[in-house]
């Protein structure tokens, strides 16, 4: 997907993107935080643009996954079944492990 995408980057940067196009203009993000790009407040939805999530793209929003499913997670190991599996390629894996190795760097 990422390929066939006219932009791509942190939230931040699809934040100040949205929030730099001109009024009026449409939006289809594939994020994990749509709520907060889809916001007003950090966009220019206010001024008529439009944000949507990609419609066939899992668009995982933090705020719904509550502690409770975390624990039916955590139980699931420590019974020996893994639940839910995330497999992502060795490339993207590489690349995570270097951003969070930054951040941890900075705090």
């Amino acid at each position: 997907m990422c390929k066939l995408s006219d932009y791509v980057g942190s939230t931040d940067f699809i934040i100040k993107t949205v929030a730099a196009s001109a009024p009026g203009t449409r939006w289809l993000v594939g994020t994990n935080s749509i709520s907060s790009i889809a916001s007003p407040k950090s966009t220019s939805a206010g001024q008529g643009s439009a944000v949507h999530g990609a419609d066939g793209v899992h668009v995982f929003d933090h705020a719904t996954y509550r502690s409770q499913h975390l624990a039916w997670s955590l139980e699931n190991l420590v019974a020996g079944k893994v639940v839910n599996q995330i497999q992502v390629p060795e490339r993207e894996a590489r690349l995570a492990r270097v951003a969070l190795d930054r951040m941890l760097a900075v705090s």
